[in-house]
């Protein structure tokens, strides 16, 4: 699950861990006053609007029809209020969202970090995921933050650090010093460094994030160490334990598609081809995908059913697929273990008849406990459904409808 940024700062705090400043808004009028209360509160002289959204680029990205960047300053209240209003509702394009580009529906207006003071200002990079090749969480960190990090990763990937944390024994303190040190950090912001890096790893693992990415880290002018920006994503499947942060999901930044997939426990991934299908399990989705792909199609999504497969979720599976306007065939590939083949074919003839008018042609390969009896079920049932039995077959039955 994705956050927004002021989402993901304020979770932050509840560990200590230090962040600029802001206040998250839906309307200009409100912009300005924040603006007022983050001046009062903090001396800010200039106020930094940033559209929140689920992408990044935002900086560079511009709002569709205008001139206006996702993220402006302001240095006064009326300036901050002109920025909000030229982005709250428009569509931002950066180059995360493609041409398609994000609905702005809140911006944060973020106190303003960059003042003049006794030290230099310096912005670093860090994040922190999970290495699946290590089995270990992996801190990933920069002396070159901000925008292009993406071609400094390209460009001079030996700027890129890592420091791999052993899951045992959790975070060490040489580690986080180490940070310090690569990041050529002294005196007071070594030592603000260390409480960031070990607090970020705190949240990181007791928010259960799949990534947390800080970009900029900032070294103030009076050397604090602060996040300015915050990416987090939740792990899905840890949700469970944060009921709490399950109000923080946003579906209007979702796939419509993929948010009415969840509603019936549906494992879906809309894709930019043209054969949708319809498995049992990520392995033979996986297959089923690669197939599509031999057969000269191009997979339109990934939808597993899952082991409980009955008429109800075919159904709903079915409506999703149908959406896509760039479908031209779907193949529904099960194989029977847990879940019965002629209870799902009972599910495509149910599916078929309810919904009604399907101009795509319909591919079933139903093999494992109850096949040879789905097969009956689907061939007398009148309807247009082609079945299959080897892979073969279904991939020549796909071959021929995306060249039709």
């Amino acid at each position: 699950m994705n956050l927004h940024e002021y989402q993901a700062k304020e979770l932050l705090k509840k560990y200590h861990v230090h962040i600029q400043e802001g206040i998250a808004v839906d309307n200009a009028g409100a912009a300005e006053d924040a603006y007022k209360n983050l001046k009062i509160n903090y001396g800010s002289s200039f106020g930094v609007v940033k559209a929140q959204i689920h992408a990044g680029g935002r900086g560079k990205g511009k709002i569709r029809g205008k001139e206006q960047r996702g993220v402006a300053v302001g240095k006064n209240s009326e300036e901050v209020k002109q920025i909000a209003a030229n982005i709250l509702g428009g569509t931002l394009v950066t180059i995360q969202t493609g041409e398609a580009g994000k609905l702005v529906n809140k911006v944060l207006v973020a106190q303003d970090v960059y003042y003049d003071g006794p030290n230099p200002v310096k912005e670093f990079y860090l994040s922190i995921l999970l290495d699946r090749t290590k089995g270990q969480n992996v801190i990933m960190y920069s002396t070159e933050g901000g925008m292009d990090i993406e071609e400094v990763a390209h460009k001079t990937p030996d700027k890129i650090f890592k420091e791999w944390v052993h899951p045992a024994g959790g975070l060490q303190p040489f580690q986080a010093r180490k940070i310090g040190f690569n990041l050529g950090l002294k005196g007071e912001a070594f030592k603000s460094c260390i409480k960031f890096v070990t607090n970020l790893y705190n949240a990181y693992v007791g928010l259960d994030c799949s990534m947390l990415e800080i970009n900029p880290l900032f070294k103030t002018s009076d050397e604090k160490i602060i996040a300015v920006d915050c990416k987090m994503n939740i792990d899905d499947n840890a949700l469970m334990r944060h009921v709490d942060l399950e109000a923080l999901r946003d579906v209007s930044e979702e796939d419509p598609s993929e948010v009415e997939a969840g509603k019936f426990n549906l494992n879906f991934v809309k894709l930019d081809g043209n054969v949708g299908c319809m498995v049992n399990g990520a392995g033979l989705a996986m297959a089923t995908m690669d197939m599509i792909k031999l057969s000269g199609g191009e997979p339109a999504n990934f939808l597993d059913v899952g082991g409980s497969a009955n008429a109800q979720t075919v159904e709903a599976g079915f409506r999703i697929i149908l959406k896509d306007p760039k479908v031209k065939a779907i193949l529904i590939n099960i194989f029977g273990g847990i879940v019965r083949c002629d209870r799902v074919a009972q599910g495509v003839i149910d599916a078929y008849n309810s919904i009604g008018n399907i101009s795509v042609p319909i591919i079933v390969r139903l093999q494992g406990t109850n096949a040879e009896e789905a097969k009956k079920l689907i061939e007398e049932s009148g309807l247009k459904v082609q079945s299959a039995i080897l892979l073969s077959e279904a991939a020549t039955l796909v071959n021929k409808a995306v060249s039709a």
